[in-house]
């Protein structure tokens, strides 16, 4: 069956040549009539050249997401089929022992626009954000389950469909069991540290598998250092710390919530004597550390949830940004060290070290860099798509 057709600018063409899946609104000449809403078509330059295929959703600014470059695939089963089969492929090949929690599918990077499914030992967590996929996720469902049945046994599906973006595609917000398991919290291993996932209640998809190799780097210094982890969330990084040897963490975070969950993790691991827990902001904790002239951390972890989540909000997180690190650079002896992050890919890599050069000249001091990491490979950086190269992270002494 033929597609309909879609005709794009000359800058909705150097953006595919160039690898970006999404054509904007304004970025269409003109189109077939009577294209319905989450269907596929096919993608033409001005000059009628053929440039992919996609899904189109007639309510977002985002109207076409590409799924294929090649005019002969066919857009059936068995070419989801196959995309899952090389999404799944490629975590068990890069994460070796560590597939057992993970996230299979990083929607554009994985090809597959708007979907992404995070594996918790036995329970799948999607999250479906345009409107095409919508119309086909129980066939990707179904799919994921026969794939992973070859070696894995997975005993639910939950949708956390509770995001504000799916309204920009015409979507509701909904949560809840597709495939129903015992219950909405199971228990992992990463890093060789135990973790409570609530997959209904817990921060995007229940827990933020990205930053795990970067844990392993903050375990792998920390050996006898006082550790002062901020927004620690469910504790994950100051669990590594101690699990590297740390004398001593105090973990802070604004949500009694979170450091419920943290108290627990904690526990089953047995890692409760060395941890101090504080319901605090970030900001005002370190300003209060700075205005004591207390310097009682040798090591301090800034994992901030992402300042900005649009380029209006931009130079406000940046100045947000530039604070906590001055202040915490300012708390540390010289000689102490730092892990610093941002998840906001607006945060580029550009404007990210320059407020770091910034805030160690406000607090007088200079960075000897230890490493730059970015997110674990299971969030793979597609080469072409900026939107993918969000995370990064930074481990200092500062001297």
């Amino acid at each position: 069956m033929e597609l309909l057709k879609v005709w794009i600018t000359k800058k909705g063409e150097k953006a595919i040549h160039d690898g970006h899946p999404w054509i904007y609104l304004d970025e269409i000449v003109k189109c077939d009539d009577h294209i319905e809403n989450g269907s596929i078509v096919d993608v033409f330059s001005s000059k009628n050249k053929y440039l992919g295929s996609g899904f189109f959703s007639e309510h977002s600014k985002i109207r076409i997401r590409i799924l294929s470059r090649n005019r002969n695939d066919l857009f059936d089963e068995a070419f989801f089929r196959r995309r899952l089969t090389y999404a799944i492929s490629y975590r068990r090949q890069v994460m070796g022992d560590d597939f057992d929690c993970c996230r299979l599918v990083f929607g554009e990077a994985d090809g597959l626009p708007g979907l992404t499914v995070d594996l918790f030992h036995d329970i799948l967590v999607t999250q479906v954000l345009s409107f095409g996929m919508e119309q086909l996720k129980e066939m990707i469902y179904r799919l994921l389950l026969e794939i992973l049945s070859e070696f894995l046994e997975i005993n639910g599906i939950y949708e956390r469909n509770d995001v504000n973006i799916r309204k920009l595609e015409g979507l509701e917000e909904v949560k809840g069991w597709y495939k129903k398991a015992d219950s909405t919290v199971t228990k992992i291993i990463e890093n060789g540290i135990y973790y409570w996932v609530d997959v209904e209640n817990g921060q995007k998809t229940g827990f933020f598998l990205d930053q795990k190799y970067n844990r392993k780097a903050v375990s792998e210094i920390a050996k006898n250092l006082k550790v002062l982890d901020c927004c620690t969330h469910t504790g994950s990084f100051a669990l590594n710390a101690i699990k590297g040897g740390a004398s001593q963490v105090t973990a802070v975070d604004i949500s009694k919530t979170a450091l419920e969950q943290a108290k627990e993790n904690a526990k089953i691991n047995g890692f409760l004597e060395k941890l101090e827990f504080v319901e605090a902001d970030l900001f005002d904790y370190l300003r209060e550390l700075e205005k004591n002239h207390q310097k009682e951390f040798d090591f301090i972890i800034l994992d901030p949830p992402a300042f900005t989540k649009s380029r209006k909000t931009i130079e406000h997180a940046m100045r947000g940004y530039l604070e906590i690190n001055t202040l915490a650079m300012k708390v540390l002896p010289r000689g102490g060290y730092l892990a610093t992050a941002s998840c906001s890919h607006f945060a580029n890599v550009d404007r990210f070290e320059e407020m770091l050069k910034k805030a160690a000249h406000l607090a007088n001091r200079q960075l000897r860099e230890i490493e730059v990491r970015k997110q674990a490979k299971d969030h793979p950086i597609l080469w072409g798509v900026e939107e993918t190269k969000y995370l990064k992270f930074y481990l200092f002494q500062v001297i």
